[in-house]
């Protein structure tokens, strides 16, 4: 193999590869353009500079745990903190959903004060706390189930039951319900601590009215979930009772401030 270099016209070089193939020659050939870098015209500075300057706002805009889109204008997220502000901001909220029992934190308060943001706080324990030590899901399901057939203590929230968990959270949910549908709510974020369990409650028995399958309300619940995704709330969904609430349309009108 050799190499051979020869000076075209008009400032180009070409390049031959010559390859010995069966006895005869084969040639391959790259044109390659020699480029004057002295004629080459730089960028005003001044269009320079305004590629270089980028608000400090729009480097920080971080979503908070687990944040997703569940419809037009509601969305949901675990509980957000300072670092989530400027990315919250973006979202234009009316309202927020706080599933969580604890005070809300000063810096969170402040943050929606200044932002015209109303706080509807529904505390619920985490259902976790309520079940038997050391005993999760099957199990425990096992258990709730037993009692369910025994008793007959839960009726799609209507009855008198005889697991306060249940009736909290039944109660809860509904009220949470009502804020969640009416749309001078919206934009709306739905949040507990990981935006896993009681979020996903909500948002599945949302799902129920808008008439979802329950197979789809499960998957999505699981999807955020994931490894951590409770029997018990599955349960909860399977058998949450939407006959005496108001049916919500397929999906909701983007809702402006």
């Amino acid at each position: 193999m050799k190499l051979i270099e020869k000076t075209m016209s008009m400032n180009q070089f070409r390049t031959m590869e010559e390859e010995k193939q069966d006895g005869g020659e084969l040639f391959h050939t790259i044109e390659v353009a020699k480029v004057d870098r002295n004629n080459v015209s730089q960028p005003p500075p001044a269009a320079t500079a305004a590629l270089l300057e980028v608000p400090g706002d729009e480097l920080n805009l971080i979503p908070p745990l687990n944040f997703s889109m569940v419809d037009n204008g509601i969305f949901r997220s675990g509980f957000p903190d300072s670092a989530n502000f400027s990315f919250i901001k973006t979202l234009g909220l009316r309202s927020i959903i706080s599933l969580c029992p604890e005070p809300y934190p000063e810096n969170n308060m402040q943050f929606l004060k200044s932002n015209g943001i109303s706080l509807f706080q529904f505390g619920i324990e985490g259902s976790k706390s309520k079940c038997l030590p050391g005993l999760e899901n099957e199990v425990w399901l096992h258990i709730w189930s037993s009692k369910h057939q025994k008793e007959d203590f839960y009726t799609n929230g209507n009855s008198k039951t005889s697991e306060p968990f249940v009736d909290i959270l039944d109660q809860k949910i509904r009220e949470a319900l009502k804020v969640l549908l009416d749309e001078k709510n919206h934009p709306l974020l739905i949040h507990c601590k990981r935006g896993k369990h009681r979020t996903g409650c909500l948002v599945g028995c949302m799902r129920k009215l808008q008439k979802w399958c329950i197979t789809s309300i499960l998957d999505e619940y699981k999807r955020f979930a994931a490894a951590k995704a409770r029997v018990s709330d599955q349960r909860f969904l399977e058998s949450f009772d939407v006959s005496g609430l108001k049916h919500t349309p397929t999906c909701f009108s983007c809702s402006n401030r």
